[in-house]
């Protein structure tokens, strides 16, 4: 397979020592001095195939160039490149969709490797793309692969959402699948069979949101040579998705809430209101109160997009739909040779990781294992990022043999470094989390509640009183952090109060 590689680094030694490697592997060598000069080559070259990312550079570094490849949708797999090993570096690259890394100076056999194994994944990349039936259709709650309570409580409220006409605000952080939620939600409803119209709010350039979301008559501004509708136009009938409406300007909020409160929209330029009629979902991996406080979301536009709040919670509090999910991905993947399963060990091992990234780290995870498996079976050795994380936190039975486990040590030098921090015992809290940085004071207080409740079986006025709040205190909480009190109250029987939904 050949293809342009793009190589991004400030260092022009490293750019000419990889120019060098890349032109005697066969490939063509595109070479860019920093992150914004390889952002304007990803969006301006159609030919790049893989990209190899230097992680430490001044003004846009290796992280900011993958957050704005997702952004703008750009699918091109990155090797990124750090000349420190550590598993911190590593785990936020991969985080952020890195396709694989190589810590300086890589040696000509690795480098090779690995492009070798993104051009693998970027033409599987293609056909499984270009598939019959790719398109996503129509979708209900029965598509949502689930078998969490965690899960079934969003489908309920869900469904229970379907059938209202109210804005939906759907919380959590990214990667979980609220726009998959959204769509089910907009499955289940009276207009099913019309537009669902998605917005990304924070890939949108901030002097154009207004322009995209709204419409604008030709020649509002430089550069609007023809009259465009705008997405609250296209959704008329139908349903609106915000995703990341956190992200949005606080001038352009201003402008929401009028087409929130009264169905109208003013296209820039234009003389006159437009009236839609939509169905508005938005979503946010933001904390949107905190945001309010900090003035950075609007209070008033906060409580008419929080109207029916959904938590759709992250993958590590519904890790019995990994085999799931796992299963659906691998089918999904076009090669000329899949693998037909997966071992109990891997999955064992996909099972204990956190998931950071949540399904969207996973999906690519299991799409990479798939594609360059040699064997019929997705092992632990397929998973070589994921397994350097978890190993010595579980047990995991390996059948490898000795030189395959040198070469799994060779293939990830940051983590032979790194000494795994033990998980704590039943009864203690962790301060750290999987990246050594101490948790947000929120994930403390969460875990905290939770074991307190299940401590006292659900007794909820002795949960209180040992946690030095009030009963109603602790019902908001539990609404806060998207605990259904009515579950809880299931289980506490005539000792909880009779609480409202949030």
């Amino acid at each position: 397979m050949s293809g342009s590689v793009l190589i991004v680094d400030d260092d022009p030694v490293q750019r000419r020592l990889l120019e060098a490697a890349v032109s005697k592997f066969g490939h063509t060598a595109v070479v860019t001095d920093g992150g914004e000069a390889g952002l304007r080559a990803l969006d301006g070259r159609g030919d790049i195939s893989v990209a190899i990312l230097d992680l430490a550079m001044p003004g846009l570094d290796g992280i900011g160039v993958l957050k704005a490849m997702r952004e703008r949708d750009i699918r091109v797999p990155v090797i990124v490149q750090t000349a420190q090993g550590g598993i911190d570096t590593v785990v936020q690259a991969m985080r952020h969709g890195a396709f694989d890394f190589v810590v300086k100076p890589a040696s000509p056999e690795r480098l090779q490797s690995a492009i070798a194994g993104a051009l693998k994944v970027e033409a599987a990349e293609g056909r499984t793309r270009n598939a019959p039936g790719r398109g996503r259709g129509l979708m209900t709650f029965r598509d949502l692969l689930t078998h969490s309570p965690a899960m079934e409580r969003v489908v309920r409220l869900g469904q229970k959402a379907a059938a209202s006409r109210i804005p939906i605000l759907l919380e959590g952080e990214s990667g979980v699948g609220k726009e998959l939620v959204a769509r089910a939600i907009q499955g289940g409803s009276d207009r099913r069979k019309k537009p669902f119209v998605t917005v990304n709010c924070g890939a949108i350039p901030e002097n154009l949101v207004e322009s995209i979301l709204f419409g604008h008559e030709k020649g509002a501004f430089t550069g609007a040579t023809e009259k465009h509708v705008g997405k609250f136009v296209e959704a008329d009938g139908g349903t609106l998705f915000l995703d990341e409406v956190g992200d949005l300007p606080l001038d352009a909020q201003v402008k929401l809430l009028r087409a929130v409160q009264e169905g109208e929209v003013d296209p820039v330029g234009g003389r006159q209101t437009v009236k839609v009629d939509i169905r508005l979902i938005s979503a946010t991996h933001r904390d949107l109160i905190q945001q309010v406080r900090d003035g950075r979301f609007r209070e008033d536009l906060f409580y008419r997009l929080n109207v029916f709040p959904i938590f759709v919670p992250p993958l590590r509090d519904r890790r019995e739909d990994i085999p799931l999910l796992v299963r659906h991905f691998m089918q999904n993947v076009v090669v000329n040779r899949s693998p037909r399963g997966i071992s109990g060990g891997a999955l064992a091992l996909l099972q204990a990781y956190d998931w950071p990234g949540n399904i969207r780290q996973l999906e690519n995870a299991v799409f990479r294992a798939a594609v360059l498996c040699e064997g019929d079976m997705l092992s632990e050795a397929e998973f070589p990022q994921i397994r350097a994380q978890v190993e010595g936190k579980i047990h995991l039975d390996s059948h490898e043999s000795a030189p395959a486990a040198h070469d799994r040590a060779q293939s990830a030098p940051a983590a032979a470094t790194e000494r795994p921090r033990p998980r704590p015992q039943p009864g203690l809290l962790s301060m750290l989390d999987e990246r050594d940085e101490v948790r947000a004071l929120a994930a403390v207080e969460l875990e905290m509640i939770r074991f307190a409740i299940d401590h006292y079986n659900g007794r909820m006025s002795e949960v209180a009183r040992r946690l030095g709040i009030g009963r109603s205190t602790l019902y908001r909480k539990l609404r806060e952090y998207g605990i259904d009190p009515d579950a809880v109250r299931g289980v506490a029987g005539a000792d909880s109060p009779n609480c409202g939904g949030s």
